[in-house]
């Protein structure tokens, strides 16, 4: 079991603010790996790695690779709505982020937690699927198209409720997955999310009919990702 995994619950924090604080905590990380370069990956020990949860006030963040014709409104209006917009460095299109959304960001070097780019996604997945099911909500994978979704076999009905994009520079990952728990879904209305022009989004509200409270969700959230990715905190 991986013994030095950092857990911090970040709050509600300006989106800025969150990305300069993993970009400082990437660093932190890259630093301490080249000190220790002398030595096998799997021993690197005294290096701290990151889970951070956190919600995020009403922002829209598009990827490198996203187009900005998925977003449906202009600044005057996302002004009006008191969101901001963010181009990012993660993969991905556009997405929303806001209040009663969990949005993790974990900063893990893919060598010493054994795992690749692909299986690291396909964990992070796990962990929200298995979260999802101790609510009684059925998550599943849609090929091709990373997150969690539900009832994919239903084109008409296939619906998002967890969006992962990430970034990995030099190993270590940053960016990360958003939850959707009570999340407000008419802001969803004001972009094409990750691209996608066929296919809804929803919530832990919006499947169980009655809000759900964030910390039980975030503490079965916790215990399902040490456990798919052998951390303890």
């Amino acid at each position: 079991m991986i013994n030095n995994v950092i857990y911090r619950d970040l709050g509600l924090i300006e989106y800025a603010k969150a990305w300069e604080y993993q970009q400082k905590l990437h660093a932190e990380i890259l630093s301490t790996r080249h000190s220790n370069s002398n030595l096998p990956v799997c021993e690197h020990t005294a290096c701290y790695y990151y889970l951070l949860l956190c919600e995020h006030p009403h922002v829209f963040t598009i990827g490198k690779s996203g187009k900005s014709k998925n977003l449906l409104v202009n600044q005057e209006f996302l002004k009006s709505r008191e969101a901001s917009f963010f181009k990012t460095d993660r993969g991905g299109d556009i997405t929303y982020h806001g209040p009663g959304q969990i949005v993790g960001y974990p900063l893990f070097d893919l060598d010493y937690f054994g795992v690749g780019v692909k299986k690291y996604i396909f964990n992070l997945e796990e962990a929200v699927i298995r979260t999802l099911a101790e609510f009684s909500i059925k998550g599943e994978r849609l090929q091709g198209a990373a997150g969690v979704w539900l009832d994919v076999a239903d084109p008409s009905g296939i619906r998002k409720i967890c969006a992962i994009g990430v970034r990995v520079s030099r190993g270590v990952t940053m960016h990360g997955f958003a939850l959707n728990v009570n999340t407000d879904l008419e802001y969803y209305r004001y972009i094409n999310p990750c691209g996608y022009t066929d296919k809804d989004v929803t919530s832990f509200q919006n499947e169980l009919r009655r809000k759900v409270q964030m910390n039980v969700v975030k503490k079965r959230l916790i215990a399902n990702l040490a456990n798919v990715f052998q951390f303890v905190i």
